[in-house]
């Protein structure tokens, strides 16, 4: 049956209301990609459910005539994990927006999940707490979303990426039945189901609702700014620091490419004929601050840093993490295209990966900025290309799966906090045995036994190529 049968759509109307339903080709097309914009498709038909209850109603119509869909929240995710394949519906959850209860005493909140994440801290800040994940796009991003893809964010050095502060789970299966999983309690027994959706990508059903954990607010902050030659001498400082044992509550580096980017669009000070910077943040109780903030400027100078700046207040301390975060959007004066990678190594082979980017864009003819967690090595390598231009697109996805080969051949990761979506799907066989694929199957089909939840994604299909999996693409490479 055709997803756009009449005999569905009146039973969608009546379950969503008509202005809860896009399906002109014209609308259609604001969906078809999220921030991995190399591969675009659209939906035949989007649904904004407004509750848990009209979220399961609307599944189990789709279940009924075996359709598959896609999650989407804010859309603002960059390895295409709700790009529609073999998907005919979209269904958006950013219309359950409800911050339900928050319980200071138990330092928890329940949010529905279309609750944009900077959302969740506003709404606590008065009392002194906050929610600790916390993305580039947090502005805008949703807690489903950050779920969906295991968020993480600059401060998850010192305090972990979103599965660290999720405690429990309202989620609807892909036939319409709605379970919890988890609970309002820190410690669970039995198995971590949590954590099994968690990072997951919707291929186990959709969250409707979550409770976090909530964390106070540090007495007070040191975040300092350094200014290197070169990205070599900045990644030496990044292991002395934390080799000292002092465990900043983040630790950032930009390189020139994206300082200077940064810089001619914001004007916030950061010094454009560096090498690379580091924006180090110190957070906790005052008592001995000062003491460590100082120590982490002296190893930075012995790694060679021409100038260590403190931020004098909180407005110094914003502005420099409105640039830091601010630097995807600052890229768009460098190229009219850009795709960014998320690989992981461990934090002292940063100078080796560094150089093979390097190496890399030198041998694509493409320029690549770092912008990157160096805490944890999670790198943010930003391939920089025209898709006006013949075989550029092509040569910006090859550059990105040789950087991603390097990063496991150094004893790292596809994916720190983007997930892999459809951008990492084919690298999943260097990472993981056919037996562990197998096995990452069974468990999803738990969940999802038919298929129908986020299809095409994150697991790939024995002996699929992936190149070949789905007609999607609809730029030229």
């Amino acid at each position: 049956m055709n997803s756009l049968d009449p005999p569905l759509l009146d039973e969608l109307r009546a379950i969503l209301g008509i202005e809860a339903i896009v399906s002109r080709a014209t609308e259609l097309k604001v969906y078809e990609c999220d921030g991995w914009t190399v591969e675009k498709s659209s939906p035949d038909i989007l649904l904004m459910p407004r509750s848990t209850a009209e979220l399961s109603a609307v599944m189990a119509a789709l279940d009924r005539r075996a359709i598959a869909y896609v999650p989407r929240g804010a859309g603002t995710g960059l390895s295409g994990g709700c790009l529609p394949l073999n998907a005919p519906a979209m269904i958006c959850t950013s219309k359950m927006n409800r911050i339900v209860e928050i319980d200071y005493d138990n330092r928890r909140v329940e949010v529905e999940s279309g609750v944009v994440n900077l959302h969740v801290t506003n709404a606590v800040k008065a009392r002194g707490y906050f929610y600790a994940p916390d993305p580039s796009s947090q502005v805008a991003c949703t807690i489903g979303g950050n779920i969906a893809e295991n968020s993480g964010g600059p401060h998850t050095l010192k305090y972990g990426v979103t599965t660290n502060h999720v405690l429990g789970l309202e989620v609807v299966l892909p036939d319409g039945e709605i379970v919890e999983l988890g609970g309002p309690t820190e410690e669970r027994c039995g198995y971590d189901l949590v954590g099994a959706v968690v990072g997951a990508e919707g291929t186990t059903g959709i969250v409707t609702r979550a409770t976090l954990r909530l964390m106070r607010e540090p007495e007070n902050h040191r975040t300092l700014l350094a200014s290197f030659p070169d990205v070599d001498s900045a990644t030496r400082a990044v292991s002395l620091i934390i080799a000292s044992g002092i465990l900043p509550g983040a630790l950032e580096m930009m390189d020139q490419l994206i300082t200077r980017a940064v810089e001619d669009a914001f004007h916030v000070g950061l010094p454009a004929d560096a090498g690379a910077v580091l924006i180090i943040e110190l957070d906790g109780l005052e008592a001995g601050l000062t003491a460590s903030a100082d120590a982490v400027a002296t190893m930075a100078q012995s790694c060679g840093a021409s100038a260590v700046k403190l931020a004098r207040d909180e407005a110094e301390r914003a502005l420099l993490w409105k640039a830091r975060k601010r630097a995807f959007g600052a890229v768009g004066r460098l190229a009219p295209n850009y795709a960014t990678q998320d690989g992981v190594v461990p934090r002292t082979c940063l100078p080796q990966i560094l150089r093979v980017i390097s190496e890399v864009s030198r041998r694509y003819d493409l320029r690549i900025g770092n912008v990157f967690h160096a805490g944890d090595g999670n790198l943010h390598p930003i391939i920089l290309y025209d898709e006006r231009v013949p075989g550029q697109v092509r040569r910006a996805i090859d550059a990105g799966r040789d950087i991603l080969k390097a990063c496991i051949e150094m004893g790292g990761s596809l994916t720190g906090e983007h997930g892999i979506g459809v951008e990492k799907i084919g690298e999943m066989p260097l990472l993981f045995s056919p037996d562990d694929l197998r096995v990452m199957t069974e468990l999803r089909h738990v969940f999802d036994p038919k298929g129908r939840s986020n299809p095409g994604k994150v697991i790939p299909e024995p002996g699929a190529c992936v190149e070949v999996a789905a007609p999607r693409r609809q730029v030229p490479i």
